[in-house]
């Protein structure tokens, strides 16, 4: 969803972060919103009557003006900044996915998170030759110019940021900038705000939970050109990585193991599915030679942009959105899919889907679909 590059006013940046810390408000309706209404400051005018044509009956949480200048305030006063995805020091390759969170805190240096990276992830039970590996190639990546991006998890991820700290390390957080999970990375952490960069998409103060983790996989990738998976488990959050890099057009490479070890599973199992075996630096800075002229995948084109404008009724919005309901699942749906389905107008789906979203019956996700919310 490619936006005009702009810096945010401080009034639009309250906006955007009201906007964005609203109920049943992610990402992708998020940039729907935007689409639709130019500036977050309209939305959030438009937000209780698109609520309740979508459905919803109690009235939606909207995050107030009090609330985000105090969240602005405490992210200022940690000595971080919040960045929005149509501002200059946004990274460009995170932009490009088309979840991209419309708001970064970042501490440490920004501009780290413009220059060609490379993602580094594994177990967090690493073994000790695992870590050593991760500690050693994220050093060598830094030695050939690439800023080293991980999870500030145990084992694989602190390696890779320890051997990165000299040349440009970024770590992608779960909770809020100024939490620190876990409690042992917690200098490695000051560190990397001192000589790098440590992102976050949730509100400050925000205590990591489960559900935080896979979206802040999604960021670690999209900041990336290629995501090096280093012992990971079958189901290990490695993986997820790997596979939404691989979703975002990125590289995927993997480093071969042990079939007796479960964390060389991962890894094996990648190769197998077609992720670059790599051994060493010169893998990986080969194959993104050889893809460099490939630009990173843009997201998928907007039927509705074109139509802004459109209005649609109550009474429609009711009656297709109950035919919409009836065709989905609790199994992602491509929104293409549900289109040519029930042979509607694209640009109608479109503002019926935001608008069941808002009502916290759908969720829009990344990659063009959707999907039902339990109630």
């Amino acid at each position: 969803m490619t936006q005009l590059r702009r810096a945010l006013t401080d009034l639009d940046r309250l906006d955007w972060l009201r906007l964005i810390r609203t109920e049943n408000v992610g990402p992708v309706t998020f940039a729907r919103l935007m689409e639709r209404f130019d500036t977050a400051g309209k939305a959030i005018q438009a937000l209780p009557d698109l609520a309740k044509r979508g459905g919803r009956k109690a009235p939606l949480r909207i995050a107030s003006l009090a609330e985000a200048e105090r969240e602005a305030a405490a992210v200022t006063k940690y000595g971080a900044r919040l960045i929005g995805s149509c501002e200059p020091d946004y990274p460009q390759a995170l932009a490009a996915i088309d979840d991209a969170p419309p708001l970064i805190s970042v501490k440490g240096h920004p501009h780290l998170l413009g220059k060609r990276a490379v993602a580094i992830v594994g177990a967090r039970n690493a073994s000790i030759n695992g870590k050593r590996l991760a500690e050693m190639l994220a050093r060598d990546l830094g030695a050939a110019g690439f800023v080293v991006v991980s999870g500030l998890a145990r084992g694989i991820d602190a390696s890779a940021h320890a051997g990165s700290l000299a040349s440009g390390t970024a770590a992608v957080v779960a909770g809020g900038i100024d939490v620190v999970y876990p409690e042992e990375n917690r200098a490695l952490q000051e560190r990397i705000a001192e000589q790098g960069a440590v992102v976050a998409e949730c509100a400050i103060g925000t205590q990591p939970l489960a559900r935080h983790f896979p979206r802040r996989n999604r960021i670690i990738s999209g900041l990336a050109l290629g995501v090096v998976v280093i012992e990971a488990t079958l189901k290990s959050g490695s993986l997820i990585t790997a596979r939404v890099a691989g979703d975002q057009g990125r590289d995927v490479f993997a480093v071969p193991g042990s079939p007796l070890d479960p964390r060389s599973q991962g890894p094996n199992r990648l190769i197998r599915d077609g992720a670059t075996m790599t051994e060493s630096v010169e893998d990986i800075v080969q194959a993104l030679a050889n893809s460099e002229s490939r630009p990173l995948r843009e997201p998928q084109s907007d039927l509705f942009s074109a139509d802004r404008g459109i209005q649609v009724d109550e009474a429609t919005v009711r009656k297709i959105g109950e035919r919409l309901l009836e065709s989905l699942s609790y199994t992602p749906v491509p929104v293409d899919e549900l289109i040519r389905g029930c042979q509607l107008s694209a640009s109608v789906v479109r503002i019926v889907l935001t608008e069941l979203a808002l009502a916290g019956r759908v969720q829009e996700l990344s990659g063009n679909q959707v999907v039902l919310i339990q109630q």
